[in-house]
């Protein structure tokens, strides 16, 4: 299975999750707060930017990475590598 670069080009602005804790029933992390739920959109980094700025939310910037492609064959499963 691959997983695709298509939608790849928006920046999200995501809440950190406040409040966890571990239900005592299931035994799973949980929380109270329902905005960790919450992704918003932007075409650009300076419109997330703008928008974080406009309504008082700390925010830090984490910058997509570059991808290393390897290209391989599908014999290539089969070569031991020595």
């Amino acid at each position: 299975m691959q997983s695709g670069k298509g939608n790849t080009k928006k920046w999200i602005l995501e809440f950190e999750t406040q409040d966890t804790g571990v239900n005592p029933m299931m035994g799973w992390e949980t929380s109270t707060d329902t905005m960790s739920e919450v992704k918003l959109e932007f075409d650009s980094k300076e419109l997330a930017i703008h928008f974080a700025k406009k309504n008082n939310i700390e925010y830090y910037i984490i910058e997509p990475q570059k991808s290393k492609i390897v290209k391989k064959s599908y014999a290539d499963n089969f070569i031991k590598n020595q």
